[in-house]
């Protein structure tokens, strides 16, 4: 048994925090039915130009995708109607609803947190948007750099002192999936106590506020914070002979010691904080990382036990021997053979017991779930004819 199991998760979701929080709770032992508008399945697909692709293309895209995996699928017109009605019959069978629309976009079709709650008190509402429920910014629309930049995150990314950079990476996406996840389960602790649910406002610009944690803790005085830019000659990335690229992190001073030592510049070890001469000292560090490969300084620093890695590629991450011997590199059965995939960075103990399920195209399961809730074949002919309900698709 998973530590969610008997648990049931209805997901809205369709940008990356919200998939990847109720991802979360189905690799837990969740549950999870995934509600796909064909709307929605359109615009990304023109998004992301898959509407030029083939049926067989886009079916491997959809297997690809991990934030999908063990979810039933069902193809809903959340604008229809009669998709109330239905909404209603599966909120009564959830334990959670998760949804990652703007503020008052599902109160508006009668199914937001507050109607569901009513019916159902015991519900778990979790709802993810950029900027909270409430707030001056509650109906901006955007995505993860807007998140960096309200939080003040954005300022300090990137090592070039003239302008802040994009990190490249969903950092804000990530941390608010994660956040909402750990509040869901706190959440459902807390319904094991007191009966009832609760409406969980989760923001993308409260997640990136904390990605400043270190700065504030270290800087009570604002002033006092260092500008953007190197601000250490004991941390690095650097450039080797071959193209590759070597990081260190040799902060504590026994370790920058043996850095200085190996690199044969023991005159620098007093020098670690005096940053008149960092500019000078990162120069001459360039220089000597270039006069070897990745491979040969990756010897060097190991047996001199300083603080580095090498700068791996994904496909290096996904081969690495670590990364495989943790568990966090899996393989999925698909149609035309394995794909290759994260696991959930939870450790083997908390992780779903059993074999993955690669995701299914949407509304592959429309039909059982509906089922499921009571609904007779004929009414069923009915809803797909009305344009409720879709078939499984691409």
């Amino acid at each position: 048994m998973s530590a969610l199991s008997g648990i049931r998760v209805l997901d809205f979701t369709r940008l990356l925090p919200g998939p990847y929080c109720t991802w979360l709770l189905s690799e837990l032992g969740a549950e999870v039915i995934r509600i796909e508008n064909p709307r929605e399945i359109a615009k990304q697909a023109r998004v992301f130009g898959w509407d030029r692709l083939s049926g067989d293309q886009r079916r491997r895209i959809r297997e690809q995708d991990m934030l999908a995996r063990n979810k039933r699928s069902v193809q809903l017109d959340i604008g229809h109607p009669r998709a109330a009605e239905i909404i209603l019959r599966l909120a009564a069978r959830a334990d959670v609803m998760v949804e990652d629309y703007r503020p008052g976009v599902l109160d508006g079709l009668g199914i937001g947190a507050k109607a569901l709650q009513e019916a159902h008190p015991e519900l778990i509402a979790c709802s993810i948007t950029l900027c909270g429920q409430t707030g001056p910014y509650r109906d901006r629309p955007g995505h993860d750099p807007l998140a960096m930049a309200v939080s003040g995150a954005m300022s300090r990314a990137g090592d070039r002192a003239e302008r802040p950079s994009s990190l490249g990476l969903a950092v804000a996406d990530i941390l608010t999936g994660t956040n909402a996840a750990l509040a869901v389960t706190a959440a459902l602790a807390e319904r094991a106590r007191t009966g009832t649910g609760t409406h969980l406002d989760i923001a993308m610009t409260d997640a990136a506020m904390c990605l400043n944690a270190n700065v504030l803790s270290r800087h009570p005085d604002l002033s006092t914070i260092p500008p953007r830019g190197r601000r250490r000659i004991d941390t690095g990335i650097w450039r080797t002979a071959d193209g590759g690229f070597i990081a260190t992190s040799d902060m504590e001073p026994r370790y920058w010691e043996r850095f200085c030592t190996l690199i044969d510049r023991p005159g620098w070890i007093d020098r670690q904080h005096d940053t008149t001469t960092h500019a000078d000292m990162a120069e001459e560090i360039e220089a000597i990382f270039a006069t070897r490969s990745r491979a040969e300084w990756e010897t060097l620093l190991s047996q001199a036990e300083t603080q580095f890695a090498p700068v791996l590629s994904l496909a290096e991450a996904l081969a690495d021997p670590h990364n495989r011997a943790r568990g966090m590199v899996t393989e999925v059965p698909g149609r035309a053979g394995p794909v290759t995939q994260l696991s959930a960075p939870l450790g083997p103990s908390l992780r779903m017991d059993g074999p993955h399920r690669a995701a299914v195209p949407p509304g592959q399961d429309t039909r059982n779930v509906l089922a499921e809730l009571g609904y007779a074949d004929t009414e069923f002919a009915a809803l797909v004819a009305s344009g409720a309900v879709g078939h499984p698709s691409a």
